[in-house]
């Protein structure tokens, strides 16, 4: 497994990440890893867009699955029963927007560790022939930030990132009567308390991880809003 994961993930992403860095005039690592990040969304593009045209599908739905609440208020076990039966005869999976993160986690872990290796000059004995040997790796970016130590406005921006990336798809709860209720009001907290734990989670983790790691999660999630107001527009959701 560990020697798929090299082949697969973390030698094309370190060679890639020193290739650009050879190719572009300037020798930017920065650079490099944006490069790096928009070559990651378009191959994770086809997941990202499953997962958003299955949120817009759960709201969609969102009327169906009042009318069972309502109509098995009494019985929790038929109303699941009906409700993944809804799920079925629609052909939306509850769990499919999580693809994407699961899918993204190989990636960043890959990016992380190639990375690491790059600004510490390490690592070169896997460059494919084609990739030149740079020697050493010049750890600022744009002149001036260094991409090996944490950097508290570039975590600041990536948090501040993914709080407008949870904000514009938000989860609608239908009013239901009796128990239903309140488990739809419970699930509301949950839902409002992840839109603004999450992005403090990132603001946290981002100002102890290297600001080369951050600068992607950033920019990834820059690319992922575009990609949402893309699929918004092209896919309303249905009233």
């Amino acid at each position: 497994m560990l020697y798929l994961y090299n082949i697969i993930l973390y030698q094309p992403i370190y060679n890639g990440l020193v290739f650009f860095y050879n190719i572009i005039p300037w020798h930017d690592f920065g650079l490099s890893i944006i490069i790096i990040t928009i070559l990651l969304k378009v191959i994770l593009y086809p997941f990202s867009v499953k997962a958003l045209k299955s949120q817009k599908a759960l709201q969609e739905l969102e009327p169906k699955i009042k009318a069972i609440q309502q109509q098995y208020k009494d019985n929790k076990q038929e109303q699941a029963k009906a409700t993944m039966e809804l799920y079925k005869t629609e052909k939306v999976s509850p769990f499919s927007s999580c693809l994407p993160l699961l899918i993204q986690f190989p990636f960043l872990i890959a990016l992380y560790q190639g990375m690491s290796k790059a600004l510490a000059s390490k690592g070169f004995e896997v460059l494919y022939p084609f990739v030149s040997n740079p020697g050493t790796i010049k750890v600022l970016a744009f002149g001036a930030l260094d991409l090996s130590k944490p950097n508290i406005i570039l975590a600041v921006l990536a948090g501040l990132s993914q709080f407008f990336q949870t904000k514009m798809l938000p989860v609608k709860t239908p009013a239901a009567a009796g128990s239903g209720a309140k488990d739809e009001s419970q699930m509301a907290m949950i839902n409002k308390q992840m839109q603004y734990m999450m992005p403090l989670m990132t603001v946290f983790i981002g100002m102890s991880m290297p600001a080369g790691l951050t600068m992607y999660w950033f920019f990834m999630t820059l690319l992922t809003i575009g990609q949402q107001v893309l699929v918004i527009k092209k896919f309303p959701v249905k009233k």
